[in-house]
Protein backbone atom coordinates (compact mmCIF):
# COMPACT_ATOMS: atom_id res chain seq x y z
CA UNK A 1 0.00 0.00 0.00
CA UNK A 2 1.34 3.41 -0.89
CA UNK A 3 0.51 6.57 0.96
CA UNK A 4 -0.34 9.61 -1.05
CA UNK A 5 -0.68 12.93 0.74
CA UNK A 6 -2.76 14.45 -2.07
CA UNK A 7 -5.34 11.66 -1.79
CA UNK A 8 -5.49 11.92 1.99
CA UNK A 9 -5.96 15.69 1.90
CA UNK A 10 -8.63 15.40 -0.79
CA UNK A 11 -10.54 12.85 1.30
CA UNK A 12 -10.19 15.05 4.38
CA UNK A 13 -11.42 18.06 2.41
CA UNK A 14 -14.51 16.16 1.23
CA UNK A 15 -15.24 14.93 4.77
CA UNK A 16 -14.92 18.41 6.27
CA UNK A 17 -16.84 20.08 3.44
CA UNK A 18 -19.70 17.57 3.76
CA UNK A 19 -19.89 18.33 7.48
CA UNK A 20 -19.94 22.07 6.76
CA UNK A 21 -22.66 21.72 4.09
CA UNK A 22 -25.47 22.01 6.65
CA UNK A 23 -24.00 25.07 8.34
CA UNK A 24 -25.23 28.45 7.18
CA UNK A 25 -22.57 30.53 5.45
CA UNK A 26 -21.78 33.99 6.66
CA UNK A 27 -23.29 36.79 4.61
CA UNK A 28 -21.04 38.83 2.37
CA UNK A 29 -18.28 38.06 -0.05
CA UNK A 30 -17.07 34.45 0.08
CA UNK A 31 -13.55 33.97 1.37
CA UNK A 32 -10.79 33.08 -1.10
CA UNK A 33 -9.81 30.22 1.20
CA UNK A 34 -12.75 28.15 2.48
CA UNK A 35 -12.95 26.77 6.03
CA UNK A 36 -12.41 23.28 4.64
CA UNK A 37 -9.27 24.34 2.80
CA UNK A 38 -7.96 26.15 5.88
CA UNK A 39 -8.43 23.05 8.04
CA UNK A 40 -6.76 20.86 5.41
CA UNK A 41 -3.78 23.23 5.34
CA UNK A 42 -3.57 23.05 9.13
CA UNK A 43 -3.71 19.24 9.11
CA UNK A 44 -1.01 19.05 6.44
CA UNK A 45 1.16 21.43 8.46
CA UNK A 46 0.88 19.19 11.50
CA UNK A 47 1.39 15.94 9.56
CA UNK A 48 4.47 17.21 7.80
CA UNK A 49 5.95 18.55 11.05
CA UNK A 50 6.16 22.26 10.24
CA UNK A 51 6.28 24.26 13.48
CA UNK A 52 6.87 27.61 11.80
CA UNK A 53 3.84 28.91 9.92
CA UNK A 54 5.95 31.09 7.62
CA UNK A 55 8.05 28.11 6.51
CA UNK A 56 4.94 25.99 6.08
CA UNK A 57 3.23 28.56 3.88
CA UNK A 58 6.34 28.95 1.71
CA UNK A 59 6.53 25.16 1.35
CA UNK A 60 2.80 24.92 0.58
CA UNK A 61 2.99 27.64 -2.07
CA UNK A 62 5.86 25.82 -3.74
CA UNK A 63 4.58 22.22 -3.53
CA UNK A 64 0.80 22.26 -3.03
CA UNK A 65 -0.47 25.04 -5.29
CA UNK A 66 -2.35 22.37 -7.27
CA UNK A 67 -4.45 21.55 -4.18
CA UNK A 68 -4.99 25.09 -2.92
CA UNK A 69 -5.45 27.81 -5.55
CA UNK A 70 -5.18 30.49 -2.86
CA UNK A 71 -2.73 30.25 0.03
CA UNK A 72 -2.89 33.28 2.34
CA UNK A 73 0.01 35.32 3.63
CA UNK A 74 1.37 34.66 7.13
CA UNK A 75 -0.80 37.12 9.12
CA UNK A 76 -4.00 36.10 7.33
CA UNK A 77 -3.36 32.40 7.86
CA UNK A 78 -2.54 32.92 11.53
CA UNK A 79 -5.60 35.09 12.08
CA UNK A 80 -7.97 32.66 10.35
CA UNK A 81 -6.44 29.69 12.15
CA UNK A 82 -6.85 31.30 15.59
CA UNK A 83 -10.40 32.42 14.81
CA UNK A 84 -11.28 28.95 13.54
CA UNK A 85 -10.18 27.12 16.70
CA UNK A 86 -13.76 26.04 17.64
CA UNK A 87 -14.25 24.58 14.17
CA UNK A 88 -10.90 22.81 14.36
CA UNK A 89 -11.89 21.19 17.66
CA UNK A 90 -15.21 20.17 16.13
CA UNK A 91 -13.49 18.54 13.14
CA UNK A 92 -11.03 16.70 15.41
CA UNK A 93 -13.97 15.30 17.37
CA UNK A 94 -15.79 14.39 14.15
CA UNK A 95 -12.77 12.51 12.81
CA UNK A 96 -12.21 10.79 16.16
CA UNK A 97 -15.82 9.55 16.18
CA UNK A 98 -15.25 7.91 12.81
CA UNK A 99 -12.53 5.63 14.19
CA UNK A 100 -13.07 2.26 15.82
CA UNK A 101 -11.31 3.48 18.95
CA UNK A 102 -14.07 5.99 19.80
CA UNK A 103 -16.37 3.28 21.20
CA UNK A 104 -13.62 1.01 22.48
CA UNK A 105 -13.39 0.29 26.19
CA UNK A 106 -9.60 0.37 26.07
CA UNK A 107 -8.02 3.81 26.09
CA UNK A 108 -4.77 4.41 24.33
CA UNK A 109 -2.51 6.64 26.40
CA UNK A 110 1.04 7.81 26.35
CA UNK A 111 3.02 7.56 29.56
CA UNK A 112 6.54 7.51 30.81
CA UNK A 113 7.88 3.96 31.10
CA UNK A 114 8.39 2.81 34.65
CA UNK A 115 11.37 0.52 35.21
CA UNK A 116 10.40 -2.76 36.80
CA UNK A 117 12.07 -6.06 37.47
CA UNK A 118 15.42 -4.40 38.06
CA UNK A 119 16.49 -6.25 41.19
CA UNK A 120 18.58 -9.40 40.82
CA UNK A 121 16.14 -11.72 42.69
CA UNK A 122 13.21 -10.48 40.58
CA UNK A 123 15.11 -11.12 37.37
CA UNK A 124 16.01 -14.67 38.45
CA UNK A 125 12.37 -15.40 39.43
CA UNK A 126 10.97 -14.16 36.15
CA UNK A 127 9.80 -16.63 33.54
CA UNK A 128 11.48 -14.38 30.98
CA UNK A 129 14.88 -14.70 32.62
CA UNK A 130 17.42 -15.25 29.89
CA UNK A 131 15.05 -13.98 27.20
CA UNK A 132 14.33 -10.41 28.22
CA UNK A 133 17.14 -7.86 28.39
CA UNK A 134 16.49 -6.33 31.76
CA UNK A 135 17.92 -6.58 35.22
Amino acid sequence: MTTNLDTLVTALYVKIDDEWAGIARLPGRPAKLSHSELLCLAVMQAMLGFHCEARWLRHARKHYRHLFPFIPQDPGYNKRLRAGWPQIKRVIRLLAKDTDFWHDTVWITDSTPVPCGMSRPTVKRSELAGWANYG
